[in-house]
């Protein structure tokens, strides 16, 4: 910041000093009940998509039995949030240009004509207005906010109101194209599951339903003791390499360890090797490594070379839907409710289907393009969140 009364990053045109004002003395508690039972569209707030129609959560029959009379009327250009959830972002703007009604637990209000209405809501949506929520429900039993405490909460003022619009119209921007990369990002990954259950045998077949043109004839029936070949080197100098965690989304690197313990005889694992977690598998935890060149890993992982398949074939695989339901059964109940012991017998008895080398080789270029496009896009989204976090730090006091 420049200072105390103007943000770090401004309009040129607009030279005004800002203040820190409270919202008692910009909103009012608007919510009225809808007492005569109108047939408005029942809402809930989403801490991450707003306003949210409850026709997706309730069907029919249940949304007609409802007691409508409880509920609060939400008016155009009026805000609405859930006083339990709010510290986690659950507060909503109503910009459907309708009135709807929403749970009569609900706080309902509106800002003051002094206030753009989009400035408003990007503030909502900073660290800034999270660290003032918690510190007006500081000490409380349970961390309700309600409309009298909500006043209590400050936020950035400039009285110049263009400068509140410009602000909020530039944020808003960066939220649409945030989104419309959203939208392309979950269509790819659509896309990608729509070829997995396309491109590989479903249950109970040996030849999936599209295949590249020249291959024909069923796949061959192998076991994945014959495709993967377990491995037990380990590290023998501390911090040797980088250490890598398996989790049910894929491999990350993990920031830290234990206090006092030694990651001398961690497992290494590189490019090209499988890893799985033998407590977890039938939830999922097995991954490829296409990222990392070398690190180490839990010893209590077990990790696997390739044997003689194509690698980006055998990484799309090994995370079919069909093979999770083979993981499972390939686990037995612990002693944890939470845990399934891998029966390493089992595992390696799970039927694999494969197509000549050639196949596989075609497949698994196709996928590992497909999930380079998706790994481009999501950095892609990634900066783009970034950036937003960072204008929204630099634009405030």
């Amino acid at each position: 910041m420049k200072n105390n009364h103007t943000p770090e990053v401004r309009f040129s045109e607009f030279n005004k000093n800002w203040e820190h004002r409270k919202f008692k003395d910009f909103s009012s508690n608007s919510g009225k009940k809808n007492t005569m039972g109108e047939n408005y569209p029942a809402y809930s707030v989403s801490n991450k998509l707003g306003l949210v129609s409850q026709t997706e959560q309730f069907d029919g029959s249940r949304l007609d039995n409802l007691d409508k009379t409880s509920y609060k009327l939400v008016n155009p250009n009026e805000f609405a949030y859930n006083p339990a959830r709010i510290n986690v972002g659950s507060i909503a703007f109503n910009n459907l240009n309708k009135t709807v009604i929403v749970s009569s637990l609900y706080v309902v209000l509106k800002m003051s004509e002094k206030l753009d209405n989009e400035f408003i809501l990007q503030f909502i949506k900073s660290h800034f207005f999270i660290d003032e929520v918690r510190r007006n429900t500081e000490g409380s039993v349970r961390e309700y906010l309600f409309f009298e405490n909500f006043k209590n909460i400050k936020f950035p003022y400039t009285s110049n109101k263009d400068e509140q619009v410009k602000i909020g119209q530039f944020l808003k921007k960066l939220d649409d194209t945030i989104s419309l990369h959203q939208q392309e990002l979950d269509i790819l990954k659509q896309t990608k599951q729509g070829f997995l259950q396309k491109m590989f045998p479903k249950e109970g077949t040996s030849v999936p339903e599209v295949r590249f043109p020249g291959f024909a004839g069923d796949w061959d029936k192998k076991t994945m003791g014959k495709i993967l070949n377990e491995y037990t080197d380990k590290s023998k100098v501390e911090d040797e390499f980088e250490l890598l965690s398996s989790t049910n989304n894929g491999m990350e690197v993990r920031n830290g360890r234990v206090s006092g313990t030694s990651n001398i005889g961690y497992k290494i694992i590189r490019k090209g090797n499988v890893v799985l977690s033998p407590q977890n598998l039938w939830l999922g935890n097995i991954n490829y490594n296409s990222e990392f060149e070398i690190g180490i890993v839990s010893p209590s992982y077990k990790t696997y070379n390739i044997l003689n398949s194509d690698k980006n074939f055998i990484a799309q695989y090994i995370r079919l839907p069909q093979m999770f339901k083979e993981y499972e059964q390939a686990s037995i109940q612990g002693a944890s409710v939470v845990r399934r012991n891998l029966d390493p017998d089992l595992f390696n008895k799970i039927p694999i289907f494969v197509p000549s080398i050639e196949e596989q080789q075609k497949i698994g270029e196709f996928f590992k393009q497909l999930d380079d496009t998706i790994e481009l896009h999501q950095r892609e989204l990634d900066v783009l969140k970034e950036t937003k976090k960072a204008f929204l730090q630099k634009m405030f006091i």
